[in-house]
């Protein structure tokens, strides 16, 4: 009998891949990448620090500094003077960058409606339910292995 565990994590990595190629064509049609997406996305609540961004997205404070970068140098978000840490400005977009994100989100949204469509609710509740559990159990896996 296959490992189910072994299998679902498979299945787990190849719908991530699958994803993450609809969110750049989908960033792409507002004339985005999926990373300006996600940056713009997570300082649109509160302005943040390349840091903190890169904390809340999971990825490196580098790769969020040449995001920020390039969304400044697009227009799209400005680099403000942080009052608690003078060399890490924070990050907030600017109208066209709210204006750009809004398009961009709604863009998913329509296409996240479709993909979704055969997929009862109840289900869909069910396997993040099960993915947010897997989630927990990493995160608690790997604290007490001392990497985080």
């Amino acid at each position: 009998m296959p490992d189910q565990a072994a299998l679902l994590i498979a299945d787990v990595y190849e719908a991530a891949g699958a994803l993450r190629r609809l969110g750049e064509e989908t960033a792409g049609a507002e004339g985005l990448t999926q990373a300006r997406w996600q940056v713009l996305s997570v300082v649109s609540e509160e302005p943040l620090t390349a840091p903190q961004a890169a904390r809340r997205l999971g990825v490196s404070r580098q790769n969020v500094q040449r995001v920020a970068h390039d969304l400044v140098a697009l227009g799209l978000a400005d680099l403000a003077v942080n009052p608690d840490h003078r060399s890490s400005p924070l990050l907030t977009p600017t109208p066209a960058g709210k204006d750009a994100l809004a398009r961009v989100t709604a863009r998913a949204e329509e296409r996240h409606r479709s993909l979704f469509a055969d997929l009862p609710d109840e289900e869909i509740r069910a396997t993040r339910a099960s993915l947010r559990r897997l989630l927990a159990a990493l995160d608690e896996q790997e604290g007490t292995s001392g990497r985080r």
